[in-house]
């Protein structure tokens, strides 16, 4: 793998990621020129109990990227057609309970984060429309992460672009148009995810024979392949349980500081986004070549994966963070004309510093172990990752405020940077060293 050829994978994969939070940040843009910040607060409040779904089971889209990627260096078909029925399966069952429960999960969210009366009232309404794209959303994870594993760039760039770009217009043309306020948010995002999940199918369609497919249906729950499956998903998922722990204690907190502070945190934590999905844009990148010398059993390829990750784990840091000064005022100017939120959103800015240069060797190399569906480093930088935020979090918190807040967001952030990155040469020993590592019956470590 050259330089050239990790480029020319990872920069589309983060014009097409970065799509997303770019949409989050849209949303926040349009509501913040509405005329008061429980908007803002509305649309934080109700992106959060989202996020705290879909982030749960964000491994529908990892996971199948990893083993997609795998099949690829593989070249077996079973392994080309199972890596897709398998997580297909999971994304059903699961997008059907979140409509069966939306009711439990709704109260759930109000219990945790106690928001304002007026602030509650715009998330529900938020809420109310935006469940029923439950199933669409999770399905449309399994459809992107198989595509992106196979190193299907345009198809994915396509998928994500469009529905994004659709969803912005559709934004911008309810609250501005059509006069529809945190609604109109809410019905562009869940038209944007029907397409997307529409567009998406028609996609694998073109990849995929559901005939052939069918063939082996026989495997699609063979002991030893679901083991693994399920051992990396509930890594995974538990990796994102402490994120999402740390999102809502985040929140919530914010919250208890009152409206104006939640806000601009709202505004900050957007801005965080958008770095996160570039970072990631370059993860995917490590992760679909990782999977690859890895189903390949190619060590040498592996060993450059991460060399070219580290150069650009660090020269990011330092590009991101330049922009960041440079373009401060035209970044929060962009999501809001209200001045007390934009002069509250300046006195916690420079965290962003902080958390740029800290955080890209945790987002780049989650993406290489994921590749080689290695999970419990992730699992376990994670855990230590949300001790360390606790801590901080209630220190910091009391003697600082805010500042205390975003001072254990940033060491969460540094801590599973640290512990991926001391994970690395045990990486390499597993997978090519280790005499016990067992293998099922076609070669598949387990």
């Amino acid at each position: 793998m050259t330089n050239k050829e990790y480029l020319g994978l990872a920069l589309p994969f983060v014009i097409s990621t970065v799509t997303q939070p770019l949409l989050g940040a849209v949303d926040t843009a349009v509501i913040g020129r509405l005329d008061d910040p429980a908007y803002i607060g509305g649309i934080a409040v109700g992106a959060v109990i989202f996020n705290t779904m879909y982030w749960l089971f964000g491994f529908l889209r990892v996971s199948t990227s990893g083993f997609s990627a795998q099949s690829l260096g593989s070249d077996r078909e079973e392994d080309f057609y199972l890596s897709y029925m398998r997580p297909l399966l999971w994304a059903i069952v699961i997008g059907c309970l979140f409509i069966v429960f939306q009711g439990p999960i709704k109260n759930l969210a109000w219990m945790i984060y106690k928001p304002e009366t007026m602030v509650m009232r715009h998330a529900s309404t938020y809420y109310d429309v935006l469940i029923w794209g439950a199933p669409m959303v999770l399905l449309g994870y399994v459809n992107l992460g198989w595509l992106m594993g196979r190193k299907k760039v345009k198809a994915s760039m396509w998928l994500q672009i469009s529905s994004n770009v659709l969803n912005i217009l559709l934004d911008l043309y309810f609250v501005f148009q059509l006069k529809m306020g945190v609604g109109g948010v809410a019905a562009a995002t869940l038209i944007a995810q029907a397409y997307s999940f529409i567009l998406g199918s028609a996609l694998i369609l073109l990849n995929i024979s559901p005939k052939h497919m069918w063939r082996y249906r026989g495997l699609a729950f063979e002991s030893s392949s679901m083991q693994k499956m399920l051992t990396v998903n509930s890594d995974l998922m538990i990796r994102t349980l402490c994120l999402l722990i740390m999102t809502n204690m985040f929140i919530a907190k914010g919250a208890a500081f009152g409206t104006l502070v939640l806000a601009s945190n709202a505004l900050i934590y957007q801005i965080q986004y958008v770095i996160s999905y570039i970072y990631d844009g370059f993860a995917n990148a490590s992760s679909v070549f990782a999977g690859k010398y890895l189903g390949a059993s190619d060590r040498k390829g592996l060993m450059q994966v991460f060399k070219i990750s580290n150069r650009y784990a660090f020269g990011l840091g330092f590009i991101i963070t330049m922009l960041l000064v440079i373009f401060q005022k035209s970044l929060l100017g962009f999501f809001t004309t209200m001045s007390d939120v934009i002069e509250m959103s300046s006195r916690y800015y420079f965290w962003l510093f902080l958390f740029t240069n800290v955080i890209g060797i945790g987002m780049i190399y989650y993406g290489i172990f994921t590749g080689c569906t290695y999970t419990a480093p992730i699992r376990n930088s994670m855990i230590v990752a949300l001790a360390v935020f606790v801590i901080a979090y209630f220190i910091g918190t009391q003697l600082y405020g805010n500042h205390g807040l975003w001072l254990a967001f940033v060491l969460f952030s540094l801590t599973r940077s640290v512990v991926l990155y001391m994970y690395r040469n045990r990486l390499l020993e597993r997978l090519f060293f280790e005499p016990d590592m067992k293998k099922n019956s076609r070669g598949v470590r387990v």
